[in-house]
């Protein structure tokens, strides 16, 4: 949505984070925000989830349910609400409940809301009240728990006014399953109804099917079905049975084999046999001979004696006669009488309301349950328009206490930037290295967050945070903008608090570098070059430990062997005596150089050798400086609400002195008694104190000094004098100075 071109809102704007962000202070500023140019906006879009709001108005205002709020949909929000009420002014009150008067009831969609709040009201039992509040709208099981007709398109069993409906209506909830009606009660939809009465015509033309060919498609009566199962339970193994017995016909050879080798009943045998053993199922059903019937009362396969058995009594003797035993032919005659039957079943249909019976769900076909309940849910479905107007209640009660607060974190960073109150952004503070760090968004994946917000310029901590009492966890990144970073390092702990006030153990588990103040950065260049000499002394420490090990290994070794030729001497090889000549010539040329530079610097005065000092520390720390100014000039909020899922669309710069107050350093209270001295801590010394001192005095005395200041002051008595050349110098010109005064005159 672009901004009206039409843009006669008079806009006021306020400076922070170094760039200009828009005042909104009345319902004017907010109804008119859709003239307000987009490129004005702090953000344009932002996530509905990992912020500190009220996730029920994110949802509302998300109207095209991606997760994600646009400022065409925030543009939206704010015209349809300030539309509802007759003073655009109540959007910024941040109130909880609105007068019923406050509704704009001259048009249509305000009569409908103002209508639906008193009807809440009267349905609560305040019927007098003048206000409606969010508590009366939040509960929308309380409002509609007492409706039976609501407008969604559910009914429930109490909606019917007779035992036949009510009973049809809990049949097609038992079989198709139900919807939550708005009273909280589960029921029924017309898809469902739909669904159900087609199963029952379905499941009744099969069950017609099977009666009007009863003859063919039952051919065992009622016992069809359980001649069928024996059939099918052993079918596998009766053909197997008739297969080998054709192939030993074939050719008798093959009659050993098939009826398996000696030596695997000896292998089960070895074994304790069960009657049902795997071995034994895998055998024939019966001994294999050339075209000989399968036995149905002798001797077969004890794993498959209780099938054989079902087969006789269920199948065989019932369509077949009371045979002994059962031929190929025979076989393939049964199989082909129980066909119809088989193919009947594999069309069954219909088979959710099975369980109903035929006589029940012919009785509902015949009667006229389908069209009254559909009468019933069309009932329901024209109350729909009263039914929005309630949930429209709740959005405007909603969106009269929150679109302010969301605006003011949206188009503009209000709540960041004044520190009144924490942004919507702002997870919580957490407490490490004696500093409290406000600035604490929520993430889901450390590295993916971090690939983006380390563009941000600005010293973040990521930390995994746990409540063990209750087994929570949680990701979070905290930005350091004030002190410094010499204790910050991975597997540090500190503590949590979030918005809620609850407590979570938190530690370190990645830090992005980034300089922190210039202080520190001054600091720098000597802090690496300690840790650096701190790291080459533990280095030769334990180099000269293990060479002290070596020889204490050696000698006794050497102790051990004294007895033993000693080795000829090494030789000294020449190279390595000229290669350590040059190194000490190259020593002590450079140890010459500096003794000279040093001798130079002494021989100036004390005051320009202080500045030289001064000078020299600035060398060092000078590019750490710069470097630290240029980043902390650069450090901004963007990429770290980017890596959210936010789309910033200003440079929302994190200053100094902003950022020191987005990271509290521990102080002493006002009032508080001083601290007493540390029993066991180091004695102070005042040595430092007067070595400064002292380079001040000297430094002040040199200067003056030097420029025969305390010689002039003293009347001689004390200071340097200045040389005939000085004076001199000093005498010409001060002719110079009377000349050009006396010039003039001469002129004239």
């Amino acid at each position: 949505m672009q901004p009206n071109a039409n843009n006669t809102h008079p806009w006021r704007f306020f400076r922070a984070g170094g760039f200009d962000q828009v005042r909104l202070e009345t319902g004017a500023d907010l109804v008119n925000l859709d003239q307000l140019d987009q490129k004005l906006w702090v953000a344009l879009a932002c996530p509905v989830t990992g912020l500190e709001f009220d996730p029920r108005t994110l949802a509302l205002v998300d109207s095209d349910h991606d997760g994600r709020i646009r400022a065409p949909e925030l543009i939206a929000a704010v015209k349809w609400a300030g539309g509802l009420l007759k003073n655009p002014d109540e959007l910024v009150k941040g109130r909880d409940s609105i007068p019923i008067s406050a509704i704009n009831d001259a048009t249509p969609e305000g009569k409908r809301i103002a209508s639906a709040a008193r009807q809440i009201l009267a349905d609560l039992g305040k019927k007098d009240a003048t206000e409606i509040s969010m508590a009366d709208v939040s509960d929308a099981d309380r409002i509609f728990s007492n409706t039976v007709f609501n407008g969604d398109g559910v009914i429930i069993p109490e909606a019917a006014s007779d035992d036949e409906t009510k009973a049809a209506i809990n049949d097609i909830a038992r079989c198709m399953g139900t919807v939550t009606d708005r009273s909280g009660k589960p029921g029924i939809d017309q898809p469902k109804v739909d669904a159900f009465f087609a199963a029952c015509e379905a499941f009744d033309a099969w069950t017609k099917a099977g009666e009007t060919n009863s003859a063919t498609i039952l051919p065992a009566g009622a016992g069809t079905a359980a001649a069928n199962a024996a059939v099918k339970a052993i079918k596998a193994k009766v053909d197997d049975y008739f297969g080998r017995c054709r192939l030993a016909a074939f050719d008798p050879r093959s009659v050993s084999i098939l009826n398996r080798k000696e030596e695997e009943y000896l292998a089960i045998a070895a074994t304790d046999l069960s009657i049902t053993a795997e071995e034994v199922a895998n055998f024939p059903l019966a001994p294999v001979a050339a075209n000989k019937p399968l036995p149905l009362k002798g001797p077969v396969n004890p794993a498959h004696a209780s099938a054989v058995a079902a087969l006789y009594t269920q199948a065989v003797k019932p369509l077949l006669g009371d045979k002994s035993e059962l031929t190929e032919a025979d076989w393939l005659a049964l199989q082909e009488k129980l066909a119809p039957y088989d193919n009947w079943m594999s069309a069954r249909a219909g088979t959710e309301v099975e369980p109903l019976g035929i006589e029940r769900i012919r009785a509902l076909l015949k009667g006229r349950a389908k069209a009254v309940i559909t009468e019933l849910i069309q009932r329901d479905k024209a109350l729909e328009p009263e039914a929005a107007s309630i949930a429209n209640v709740e959005k405007l009660v909603r969106y009269v206490r929150d679109l302010h607060k969301l605006c003011i974190n949206f188009v503009n960073f209000k709540d960041f930037y004044q520190r009144r109150e924490p942004a919507i952004f702002q997870a919580g503070t957490l407490y490490l290295d004696q500093r409290a760090c406000s600035l604490v968004l929520p993430v889901q994946d450390a590295a993916r967050h971090a690939a983006m917000a380390g563009l941000a310029g600005t010293y973040l901590a990521y930390c995994d945070c746990t409540r063990k009492a209750t087994g929570e966890t949680r990701q979070i990144v905290a930005a350091f903008t004030n002190g410094d970073s010499d204790n910050l390092m991975v597997g540090r702990n500190g503590l949590f608090y979030d918005r809620q006030g609850r407590d979570w153990d938190a530690t370190i588990t990645k830090v992005i570098e980034n300089p922190i103040s210039i202080r520190q950065a001054f600091w720098a260049p000597y802090k690496k070059l300690v840790r650096l000499i701190e790291e080459q002394v533990a280095k030769r420490a334990a180099a000269a430990e293990a060479a002290a090990d070596t020889k204490i290994t050696t000698a006794a070794s050497t102790a051990a062997n004294v007895d033993q030729a000693k080795p000829e001497p090494k030789k000294v090889d020449v190279g390595t005596v000229a290669a350590l000549g040059v190194a000490f010539g190259a020593l002590g040329a450079a140890f010459a150089a500096i003794a000279g530079f040093i001798t130079k610097w002494l021989d100036l005065p004390f005051w320009q050798i202080c500045l030289g000092a001064v000078g020299l520390l600035l060398l060092i720390s000078g590019p750490s400086m710069l470097i630290a100014w240029l980043k902390l000039r650069k450090r901004n909020l963007g990429p770290i609400l980017d890596a959210n899922g936010w789309a910033v669309n200003s440079k929302a710069r994190i200053n100094v002195p902003f950022g020191e107050s987005l990271t509290q350093i521990a102080e002493l209270p006002p009032g508080s008694m001083p601290p007493t001295a540390d029993r066991f801590g180091d004695r102070p010394s005042i040595l430092p104190k007067i070595v400064l001192f002292l380079i001040i005095a000297g430094f002040i005395y040199s200067l003056l000094n030097d420029f025969h200041l305390i010689h002039k002051w003293t009347g001689g008595r004390f200071g340097k004098k200045p040389t005939t050349e000085e004076q001199q110098k000093k005498a010409d010109a001060e002719a110079d100075a009377t000349s050009v005064t006396n010039a003039p005159a001469a002129t004239e």
